[in-house]
């Protein structure tokens, strides 16, 4: 299984009042993480979508297991969980650099559409692109 890192910074606007990252930041992260991962397989989100794939966001989880301060220097690991011809689920870990402490780990699900949202077969219509994220979910 192959992984990806993607580093980010807290800016003191993803902290709340309390001086601590707010949760809607996660996602946005995690999807830093995922179009870095895609691009390091040899294809860029925006030339999947150029071949007419889309990859519309149907389950999003998130378990918060420390909090994640200001200037906090974080790396956010993604990996594929499970591949199938209709979607694929993301496994993600953000981790402060300097402790190595586990701050959230989450998942997010994605169906194969074409253009009008339609669910599609990628094994069938995009085999390229499935066979490149199964290299990476097995290798």
């Amino acid at each position: 299984m192959k992984t990806f890192e993607e580093k980010t910074t807290v800016r003191y606007a993803e902290t709340d009042q309390m001086g601590i990252v707010h949760h809607s930041h996660y996602p946005v992260w995690f999807e830093a993480a995922r179009t870095g991962f895609i691009k390091s397989l040899g294809m860029s989100y925006s030339e999947v979508e150029k071949k007419g794939l889309l990859l519309p966001l149907s389950e999003l989880y998130v378990k918060y297991r420390s909090g994640a301060l200001y200037e906090d220097e974080l790396t956010v690991s993604v990996h594929i969980e499970k591949l199938t011809g209709a979607r694929v689920t993301f496994g993600y870990r953000v981790t402060r650099d300097k402790d190595c402490t586990l701050i959230a780990e989450g998942f997010t699900v994605h169906a194969f559409t074409d253009s009008n949202l339609c669910v599609v077969n990628v094994m069938k219509t995009h085999k390229e692109i499935y066979d490149m994220l199964y290299r990476a979910w097995k290798d």
